[in-house]
């Protein structure tokens, strides 16, 4: 019997469902020391503040795609859409693109090209369908073999570290490919290390053909979560929001195709939903799409990217105090939350609302309310049920894998939303001791919240309601968990980026030479090119690089690259250089840069180990400067 969760015409019981506790290990991940009571509470509170709520609500339609039409938007998205279609003969640079792609990520393009070019005949589109081999044939005759030529990772324990597939000198990187399942089987990771440096999709590969993948599973009636860290990458780990716009752009496009790659090789179906326009309020605080409502909050609080009512809701549950019993499961008074609603919506942005009288599990249902309310869902139509989806991956290092690229995939104000909810959480969970909140009731009451979104006809999912119940209770309590881990970028990732940028300056470069041959002045080219050589060269064995700081009183130093120096203790040496007639920056203000060379912009971590970056990137500039907001 359905519950009608998941839209608003439904007849919302208001009974928890026959036999709610049904099965506690209802999904791989038991969770048996819980009853899914609060699950099912948490539903029926949600139902009853619908009940109260009388006005109508447009669904959300989620249309049902044509054949090859899914397939056909994934590679818009992946930004492959110059495969196929009109703009087909402008490929050159998804060559460059390919040419960067793992064994499994081309796999993964091969299989949605195919589908569209079989549509396309089937449609008879007047369209040039290029053959799936052609492409990756032109890909492979062009010099950027780099799957094949790609070899395992470690920059230090290669003997030509810095010579590349083609002989010229250049630095290493690691894209998880067919060599690197020798890596896997030479050093097996501990069970909680996250290795960041070979692709996902490549890992689920090898332990798929390898014994080794049994040990991996995580057990069905173990209830704590393994402790997952990172393993210290000397490169320096790259968080979401360390990288420059173009490049963030290209991490998109591989995280899709990666995200897609591993759930292929896992065999569960990804299918981007995709969400028919709906009207909707055009202002107010609820049930207002996030980019109206911060377009409307930076007027008053220029840069803000949270919204302003998000951020004073939390504000206001913190201010009471994180130890009252039941917080985030005790709802407020129904019509109390309701009339609280209507007054907001006229009195917030006029700073007249009275915030004295809102008690705190009022607050904490507004708070939910809101997120409810959203006109699509915080983890987006596109994603949810890839997010939903997470439950039904066979380890839980590949659930949190998964888990990594879809937060990738999120648009900015989604994700940094998500980020302060989950940040919020996880000081509430701080206080379980006194509040009674454990990981496992916060997830079981928040999971609702985001994972049963009103806009969906019923029929969008099909699961059985106790499994997918306790499925995004666990996801829930992964995203928790493991929130720190989420926002980082994996390596393999950003070394394809990197990848890709050599590639293209490559023919960007031949471009240049080609037009400077043709106006006659290739001798002074190459006698510059000689020139400009010299210094360089006599720079490496002294491993000199030069550090500007423009908004510092020192604004420029050169630094002598030792085996340990690191990022930070350049900000040091840096911030030690005393002046009166520089505005004073505290090192949590600014930070040391990677520009140009084979990335847009980094922004380094402390505990990055300068020469083992400066081999990687050797043509970068290195500038200390204040964190873009």
């Amino acid at each position: 019997r359905r519950t009608g969760q998941y839209t608003m015409n439904h007849d919302h019981s208001k009974k928890i469902p026959d036999g709610a506790s049904f099965d506690r290990s209802g999904s791989q991940d038991s969770l048996d020391e819980l009853s899914m009571d609060d699950y099912w509470k948490e539903l029926e509170n949600i139902h009853e503040t619908r009940g109260n709520n009388h006005e109508e609500r447009v669904a959300l339609v989620v249309k049902e795609p044509d054949e090859g039409e899914l397939e056909e938007e994934w590679l818009k998205e992946a930004g492959l859409s110059n495969l196929f279609g009109e703009s087909s003969g402008d490929s050159l640079e998804s060559v460059v693109f390919l040419s960067t792609l793992t064994r499994t990520q081309k796999a993964a393009v091969e299989k949605r090209i195919e589908t569209v070019t079989q549509t396309m005949r089937k449609k008879n589109k007047q369209h040039q369908i290029p053959d799936v081999r052609d492409i990756f044939r032109l890909q492979n005759d062009s010099k950027g073999k780099v799957c094949e030529g790609s070899e395992p990772s470690t920059v230090r324990t290669s003997e030509n570290k810095n010579e590349t597939h083609d002989g010229t000198k250049g630095p290493k990187f690691s894209l998880g490919t067919d060599e690197q399942k020798n890596l896997l089987e030479d050093m097996p990771p501990s069970d909680t290390d996250i290795n960041l440096e070979i692709s996902f999709a490549e890992q689920a590969a090898n332990l798929k053909d390898s014994s080794v993948g049994k040990m991996y599973r995580g057990g069905g009636g173990d209830t704590l979560l393994p402790n997952f860290r990172l393993p210290k990458d000397k490169t320096g780990t790259t968080k979401i929001g360390d990288l420059a716009p173009q490049d963030m752009k290209k991490v998109y496009s591989l995280a899709l195709i990666e995200l897609t790659a591993l759930y292929d090789i896992l065999g569960t179906e990804f299918k981007q939903q995709k969400a028919v326009k709906i009207k909707t309020k055009d202002s107010g605080l609820f049930g207002v799409p996030l980019s109206l409502l911060l377009e409307q909050d930076q007027k008053k609080v220029p840069g803000t990217k949270i919204p302003l009512i998000f951020q004073k809701l939390i504000a206001q549950i913190e201010e009471t105090t994180l130890e009252t019993e039941g917080l985030l499961r005790i709802p407020g008074v129904a019509t109390r939350v309701k009339g609280l609603c209507q007054e907001l919506e006229a009195k917030f942005y006029e700073g007249t609302f009275n915030w004295e009288n809102v008690k705190q599990h009022d607050a904490a249902s507004l708070l939910k309310l809101f997120i409810r309310e959203l006109p699509q869902p915080l983890l987006t139509v596109e994603y949810l049920k890839a997010f939903q989806d997470v439950q039904n991956l066979p380890t839980r290092k590949q659930q949190l894998q998964a888990l990594n690229l879809l937060v990738i995939l999120l648009p900015e104000a989604n994700r940094d939303i998500l980020k302060v909810l989950l940040e919020f959480l996880q000081r509430v969970i701080d206080h379980r001791d006194k509040n009674k909140m454990t990981l496992k009731n916060v997830a079981m009451v928040m999971a609702p919240n985001l994972f049963t979104f009103h806009g969906f006809g019923s029929k969008t999912i099909e699961q059985s309601e106790f499994v997918m119940a306790a499925g995004t209770a666990n996801v829930m309590r992964f995203m928790i968990q493991y929130q720190k881990l989420l926002w980082t970028i994996p390596k393999f990732i950003v070394n394809q980026v990197r990848k890709q940028n050599t590639e293209n300056q490559k023919k960007e470069k031949k471009d240049k030479a080609m037009k400077k041959l043709l106006k006659k002045m290739a001798y002074d080219r190459e006698k510059h090119e000689k020139q400009e050589k010299t210094p360089n060269d006599t720079d490496v064995p002294q491993g000199v690089i030069r550090v500007q700081a423009p908004h510092l009183s020192k604004v420029s130093m050169a630094i002598q690259l030792t085996e340990e120096l690191k990022a930070s203790d350049i900000v040091a040496r840096f911030l030690s250089q005393k002046s009166g007639n520089v505005q004073t920056l505290k090192k949590e203000e600014v930070f040391l840069y990677e520009i140009g060379g084979n990335i847009g912009e980094r922004c380094l971590d402390d505990d990055t180990y300068m020469k083992d970056l400066y081999q990687l990137n050797p043509n970068a500039e290195w500038v200390i400067k204040p964190k873009q907001s």
